[in-house]
């Protein structure tokens, strides 16, 4: 593989372990790295052989267009074969346009990566999780989106050059009025390694406040919820894992009071370790628990939280 490109998140120039991922993972492909971060980012700390940084009022604040052709111009500059980004917000947005833009393939939401027989080959999950599926572009270069924690960020080789990338964003159709940040300071959990998720079976608001967040806390987890608790106004919306709310992939996934309805399976199937709290032995969240404890939420959640404090 001749060349890789990497869009690369960060946060106020500090990059993400998402961007650490999928150096690791590219330098396990083989071929020169280079990445993209755009925004203010002096490019330093990220193991990559080439960090091209954009910055300028344009690039501020995420907005599709600048980021576009931000992207555009990089491919342009190192003419990659590859190009890996995490599937998240920004990149369900600007990496189909991308693709569109250069008339090449995409694939979305993997959650393996492999160099066979001289193609990449990306494994993703279809059906709601049910199976998965491999599949290789054609096209050059390639675009792939991988989920975040799919891959183990490693420190690989010695960070390589910066070099400032000088875009050309014409003009742009839409402009962001105002960015509103998240009050909560946990890790959102589509790049959580842990989550604590509650169901209905929490009752209320204060039964999710004193159940969840306490033992999501005792392990420095970010509290998930079900489409059900979300519903009944037990927590936000912005919590929601399932098919109608994030997908995510943490290290370890616990479930309390959750069925396991296949809606929300589908959003959390692919966790590397799920823990099922559920008193109704028979519940399908246990055909999937790699460990499960038959009991009720009220009793067995504030005994892990006291146990893991």
């Amino acid at each position: 593989m001749p060349g890789i490109l990497i869009l690369a998140d960060h946060d106020a120039g500090i990059f993400k372990s998402t961007a650490l991922e999928l150096v690791a993972k590219a330098r396990e492909l083989g071929g020169t790295v280079s990445a993209l971060a755009i925004g203010t980012s002096s490019g330093e700390g990220l193991p990559a052989d080439l960090v091209l940084t954009v910055d300028g009022p344009e690039f501020g604040t995420f907005n599709t267009e600048p980021w576009v052709a931000a992207l555009a111009a990089a491919v342009a500059k190192v003419q990659p074969d590859l190009i890996l980004a995490t599937a998240n917000m920004v990149a369900r947005d600007v990496m189909p346009r991308l693709a569109a833009r250069l008339g090449v393939g995409m694939a979305a939401d993997v959650v393996e990566l492999r160099a066979e027989g001289g193609a990449v080959v990306g494994r993703r999950p279809v059906y709601a999780g049910k199976a998965l599926f491999d599949v290789t572009v054609k096209s050059s270069p390639a675009i792939f989106t991988a989920r975040p924690n799919s891959f183990v960020p490693t420190a690989g080789a010695a960070p390589g050059g910066v070099e400032a990338l000088v875009v050309s964003v014409g003009v742009v159709q839409t402009t962001v009025v105002e960015t509103l940040a998240p009050s909560s300071n946990v890790v959102d959990l589509t790049e959580a390694h842990l989550i604590v998720s509650g169901g209905r079976a929490v009752k209320s608001a204060e039964g999710f406040d004193q159940l969840i967040r306490p033992l999501a806390a005792a392990i420095g987890a970010s509290p998930g919820a079900s489409r059900a608790a979300v519903d009944a106004g037990f927590c936000p919306h912005g919590e929601q894992v399932g098919q109608t709310g994030k997908v995510v992939n943490p290290s370890l996934y616990i479930a309390c009071g959750i069925s396991g309805a296949i809606q929300h399976l589908a959003g959390m199937r692919t966790s590397k370790v799920i823990v099922a709290i559920n008193k109704d032995p028979d519940a399908p969240i246990f055909q999937f628990a790699s460990y499960g404890i038959v009991g009720d939420i009220f009793t067995i959640c504030p005994m892990l939280t006291e146990a893991l404090k």
